[in-house]
């Protein structure tokens, strides 16, 4: 099983009941470059009926400049929890809103510059 994002595929390379871990092209044995897509499915009380949890992490590791060790690893994780009933129109407008930050330019400045005014 494997995925196309953004040009580059990525290939399952462990899969589990509730998680698929996938590796993406710059992967090696020696070399971080990962992907993976956990869901904790809801569990319901008796005035309650849960909610839904995704986790979306790429980690992948970087050649460090100037700093004191030459590779660390850069992870990005994103959390989804979604209450049981929420409308489809609903949670398309959080997943639209949330991809447009983060394809904004803000998103990048935030990240590289560890900021969080602007």
């Amino acid at each position: 099983m494997s995925l196309t994002i953004n040009s580059k595929t990525v290939t399952a390379d462990s899969i589990a009941q509730n998680a698929v871990g996938y590796v993406a092209p710059a992967h090696t044995l020696s070399w971080k470059d990962d992907f993976l897509i956990v869901r904790t499915l809801p569990k319901a009380t008796s005035d309650f009926s849960g909610v839904a949890r995704m986790q979306w992490k790429w980690s992948r590791d970087f050649t460090l400049t100037g700093a004191l060790t030459p590779v660390h690893t850069g992870i990005i994780n994103t959390y989804v929890t979604l209450p049981v009933g929420a409308a489809s129109a609903d949670i398309d407008s959080l997943i639209n809103d949330y991809a447009a930050w983060f394809a904004h330019a803000s998103a990048k400045v935030s990240a590289k510059l560890q900021t969080v005014n602007f």
